[in-house]
């Protein structure tokens, strides 16, 4: 069965929108703006992923984007179905990305300062990934704010552990893009800030 028939529907020209639960909702609305911010990373991370070479260890950093990928839509679900749609993709997958920075790390000199976003193109990407997805995660906790998505009893349901989920999930996340960005500037110099200018 095609998932989806129709791109074109004129339904949305009034500024209202409907998540796949069927519930009808500006789209100002922060489960709107949380669903946007998500489909903006998965494209970002689609950008990184083309300008990755062979030197960037490409084939293992290709598949842990790709599995990211994957799991950015399940993410897009947990928001589209109101947190009715088990995270569980999301719970396995901190672990992974958690491993994955861990082991990168062990492979990088230690911080002396706040990086310059930077120092290579896909480096450079891999900052603009981490920065949409900081953007992300706020938009999705917002949505646990949002009185008129959550009522009064969410922060009991099951729902609101699955969102709680995806939450974590792009919090981890972030780190993963952080540490990419350092690990794919290949050993060159990384661009830091300067800090703080001493006075005379």
């Amino acid at each position: 069965m095609s998932r989806i028939s129709r791109v074109t529907t004129n339904n949305g020209d009034g500024g209202q929108t409907r998540l796949a639960t069927g519930k009808k909702i500006a789209k100002t609305a922060p489960i709107i703006r949380a669903l946007g911010s998500t489909d903006e990373l998965n494209s970002a991370i689609g950008l990184l992923r083309y300008h990755l070479t062979e030197v960037d260890q490409s084939d293992k950093v290709q598949t842990n984007l790709s599995e990211v990928q994957q799991a950015l839509f399940d993410l897009g679900a947990v928001l589209a179905l109101e947190g009715q749609y088990d995270a569980k993709t999301l719970v396995t997958g901190q672990d992974a990305i958690s491993q994955a920075v861990e082991l990168m790390n062990t492979k990088l000199p230690p911080l002396t300062e706040f990086v310059i976003p930077g120092g290579s193109i896909a480096a450079a990407h891999s900052h603009v990934c981490r920065t949409v997805c900081r953007r992300a995660e706020t938009d999705l906790w917002s949505v646990l704010e949002d009185q008129d998505f959550s009522g009064n009893s969410i922060e009991k349901t099951e729902a609101a552990q699955n969102l709680r989920a995806a939450g974590v999930y792009l919090n981890r996340l972030s780190d993963y893009f952080f540490v990419l960005a350092r690990t794919l500037m290949n050993n060159t110099e990384e661009p830091q800030w300067r800090g703080p200018q001493k006075s005379a």
